[in-house]
């Protein structure tokens, strides 16, 4: 009998290591048997999921997928965090967004664990003469706080200052950031570009006298929300960043203290490693950007990372909590400096006390109760992570090249160009959205008709006439508005028959497939009784291949003759007399479910 060493892990070490040409071999068996003729070689790319910015992420990654050192933390490239000690000291910087004047909620917030304020100012938000009454009874010199002014980016920062000195903070003590981002506010309103002269003097006074104070914000949102890609959003927040470089060294800053004047934002979404890779890439991207100025002691950057508003959705909102919670996850785990989680009923209205209270608690769970801040990186290492944040750098500093070569991200905003390449990359997703290929919980998955709208009172008007503001779930809003009208105007939504043939293991599958997808238009699925008497005046069969070859034809004949519009058929096995059209997987469902409306009168 084989004595085996007692390490506890050495159940397979008698066995011969597997090679990566065995492996290939056997998916493509397994690809062989459901019908996909593939070699060996070819067999890994058959599984791989094709991303935008033309990424791919494949179904293995082995120490192969080798990637450039990426450094240790504290150091350059800095793709490990801009600080040796990372997050372990505390977390990251919990930062609650307010646009409203409410004292009362930011006290709660930072009661209750918020650690910093984003303060919304001026048109749109806090009216900057009331900042003083939004902070009373905060300890300026322990909470941070980050503006967000747009155009009255001066006196919001002056007001901000003149109370640091009324309530005697000392100017080493005040930290946060003064939010002034000229481009960024150009492209969210389309305005003219307001002179750079007070930015310039507001950075030159927080280098001299603040030193815990950056005077710019560098926010990469309004191109997210524009329906840009993770390659875009760093290739505009580099050009951004770069555009500020140049105007406050002309303005007699140094690149060092240039750099040290700006705080980056970037969105986090729920695709927790892409949010990873993105993160990791901005911080190697910037710090090349420093090098090349000469100042690449300079290069860490600072990171506010948000909860992303394009995946809010305004139907089944509790899901959104489980979304920011994988966000908030990926931006602790990607290094963010603070993370923004947006309350679950933001895309609703002016969030509650108890969305504020579940957005801030996301971050105290992860940091206190799962320990992600404990280590530095913790994605660091994994093949995976490597290969694709050294991808997704390489395909962000192609558009920032891109943008640089057309004259900047001034110019790039002012022609159109950078918006014809948002709204291009936009169009795509759309498509994908539209046939549920990237699926939306609660909406285009799973959706329930009968749930009870969450009310909210309006929000501020946001910052408008720029750049557009994209949702996910948008085409499907629009489909359960019109549904929502009808059921006020008649008193019932819009309905179709399900007529489900033979036993439920021939029609169980696609009956609730059909369900879901007209229930993602707010159309009513009937499923019992008769469709005399169900109230429909469409109908969708559901069944096995076979059953269809027996009885679609002589079913969908007999509800035409009972007064049926349409017959759909589930799947795509074949055609049949009486069958006008097919729902199946990956079909345009917002197409069918918007021409479906139409014939049914719904407006």
């Amino acid at each position: 009998m084989t004595v085996l060493p007692d390490d506890g892990l050495s159940l397979a070490a008698e066995f011969p290591d597997p090679t990566l040409e065995q492996w290939q071999r056997l998916v493509a068996g397994v690809l062989r048997k459901s019908g996909k003729e593939v070699s060996d070689t070819a067999a890994e790319e058959a599984l791989s999921t094709a991303l935008e910015d033309g990424l791919a992420s494949r179904p293995l990654y082995t120490a192969r997928d080798s990637a450039p050192d990426p450094g240790l933390p504290g150091f350059a490239p800095f793709v490990r965090g801009g600080r040796a000690e990372g997050n372990t000291t505390g977390g990251w910087d919990v930062r609650q967004r307010h646009s409203a004047e409410d004292g009362a909620a930011v006290l709660a917030d930072l009661e209750n664990g918020v650690t910093s304020l984003w303060l919304v100012a001026g048109a749109g938000g806090i009216p900057v003469p009331s900042l003083g009454r939004v902070l009373d009874g905060v300890y300026l010199d322990l909470a941070p706080v980050a503006l967000d002014a747009g155009r009255d980016v001066e006196p919001a920062a002056r007001e901000l200052l003149r109370l640091y000195a009324e309530r005697g903070v000392a100017k080493e003590a005040a930290r946060g950031t003064l939010g002034a981002d000229p481009l960024g506010h150009e492209a969210r309103t389309g305005d003219e570009p307001f002179d750079f002269a007070p930015v310039a003097d507001l950075a030159r006074l927080c280098a001299e006298e603040y030193p815990g104070l950056r005077a710019l914000t560098v926010d990469a949102l309004p191109y997210h929300e524009a329906g840009g890609s993770a390659a875009q959003e760093l290739g505009c927040s580099l050009a951004t960043g770069v555009a500020y470089l140049r105007e406050l060294t002309a303005a007699g800053l140094s690149v060092e203290h240039a750099c040290g004047q700006l705080e980056f934002r970037y969105a986090a979404t729920a695709d927790q490693f892409l949010t990873i890779a993105k993160l990791r890439a901005a911080r190697r991207l910037w710090a090349r950007v420093a090098e090349v100025c000469g100042a690449p002691g300079a290069g860490a950057q600072v990171q506010h990372a948000v909860t992303s508003p394009v995946m809010m959705a305004r139907r089944d909102p509790w899901v959104n909590m489980l979304r920011t919670t994988v966000a908030t996850l990926a931006a602790g785990v990607g290094g963010a400096d603070a993370v923004t989680v947006l309350p679950f009923d933001h895309a609703i209205g002016l969030p509650d006390a108890f969305a504020r209270r579940i957005a801030r608690n996301t971050s105290t769970i992860l940091v206190e109760e799962s320990h992600l801040s404990r280590v530095i990186d913790p994605a660091g290492g994994s093949w995976y992570v490597e290969r694709l944040t050294d991808e997704l750098a390489h395909s962000g500093w192609e558009f920032f090249q891109r943008i640089e070569r057309e004259g900047g991200q001034a110019s790039a905003l002012r022609s159109g160009r950078l918006g014809q390449d948002l709204a291009n990359t936009w169009a795509a997703r759309s498509a994908k959205l539209a046939k549920r290929r990237e699926p939306v919980t609660g909406v285009s998955e799973f959706p329930s008709l009968a749930e009870r709208p969450v009310e909210r009172a309006p929000a501020p008007a946001s910052p408008s006439g720029g750049l557009p503001r994209v949702r996910r779930d948008e085409a499907y809003e629009t489909l359960r508005a019109r549904s929502d009208a009808h059921l006020a105007a008649t008193g019932s939504r819009p309905r179709i028959f399900l007529a489900a043939l033979g036993p439920a293991a021939a029609h169980t599958a696609r009956l609730s497939f059909a369900s879901n997808l007209f229930q993602a238009g707010g159309i009513e699925p009937v499923t019992e009784g008769t469709f005399e008497v169900s109230g429909a005046t469409e109908v969708c069969l559901c069944s096995s291949d076979a059953l269809y070859e027996e009885r679609a034809a002589e079913v969908a004949g007999t509800v035409k003759a009972a007064g049926a519009r349409h017959v759909f058929l589930a799947g795509r096995p074949g055609q049949y007399p009486g069958v006008d059209s097919h729902v199946f997987a990956g079909c345009d469902t917002v197409a069918v479910l918007s021409a479906t409306l139409d014939r049914m009168g719904v407006s």
